[in-house]
């Protein structure tokens, strides 16, 4: 009766994927959790530091201030935003290699930056700059 037993039941001739597939997924996550952390700590960077150098003389740059209240200083002197084309001309005058550096304070909203940006490329500035005044 025995040997009828085995020869019903026959061999397995298949894998059992399970355990395999969950090993790799296991293995799969510890790898991607741990790589940033071997690849950060074999890194070296040496970032560079920003130095303040004033690269434009101060006679070919034209400060225009935006401050809190919306007030307008061209080269420290109060103006309109009508009246900031006129006011650039005087400034600009034939000389179009000025350099136009515009300082707002950080509540000054965007648009009035870009106004004066748009009348400052209108009158053929050379290159615009852009800041934040330390007030």
């Amino acid at each position: 009766m025995r040997k009828h037993r085995l020869q019903t039941r026959g061999l397995m001739g298949e894998i059992n994927m399970v355990p395999f597939i969950d090993i790799t997924l296991i293995l799969l996550i510890i790898f991607m959790v741990m790589t940033p952390f071997i690849v950060q700590s074999q890194l070296n960077v040496d970032l560079p530091t920003a130095k303040a150098v004033n690269t434009v003389s101060e006679d070919n740059l034209i400060k225009v201030e935006i401050l809190k209240d919306g007030q307008i200083n061209v080269q420290n002197r109060k103006t309109a935003l009508n009246k900031l084309e006129e006011e650039l001309i005087l400034h600009l005058g034939k000389a179009q290699e000025k350099t136009i550096l515009v300082q707002a304070d950080k509540t000054v909203p965007i648009e009035k930056v870009v106004q004066v940006f748009d009348v400052a490329k209108k009158l053929g500035a050379a290159k615009l700059g852009i800041g934040v005044i330390n007030k």
